[in-house]
């Protein structure tokens, strides 16, 4: 069958971190971007070790700490982590998040490897700014 001849748009993998809703957010301002995806990529982490330390009795905190990475991961367009962080947040018995916290790791760890290829690539293209054409061009 001809994929062409469809009419249907290809399936493209999606990437961890979506550029063009980044660059929406921050009105195309590369400086902006930079400095988001480097928040995010220093507060995030540590947002996930507070989950996994917490104890079976504070809900109401691993709650909150998944909401606000809920929160930054949408803002950066890393919606796969919004979505896990979105399911771990409404789960409600705390003995059942094991699964929802190893997908919110995965996810998260995805987002970071991305966000660290593309800061790479931007420090390759002008040291300390990204390249002047289109965020993930």
């Amino acid at each position: 069958m001809d994929r062409c001849a469809t009419g249907r748009p290809l399936a493209l993998p999606q990437s961890p971190i979506d550029l063009a809703h980044l660059s929406e957010q921050t009105l195309g301002d590369r400086h902006l971007q930079r400095e988001l995806l480097c928040l995010f990529s220093a507060q995030s982490p540590s947002l996930l070790a507070q989950m996994r330390a917490l104890g079976q009795e504070e809900v109401g905190a691993l709650n909150d700490l998944a909401h606000r990475l809920k929160g930054s991961a949408r803002a950066i367009g890393a919606f796969r982590v919004a979505v896990a962080a979105e399911t771990l947040e409404s789960h409600v018995p705390m003995d059942g998040r094991r699964a929802p916290l190893a997908a919110l790791a995965e996810a998260l760890e995805e987002a970071m490897a991305a966000i660290e290829s593309y800061l790479q690539a931007w420090e390759a293209w002008a040291p300390g700014a990204p390249p002047g054409g289109a965020v993930g061009s």
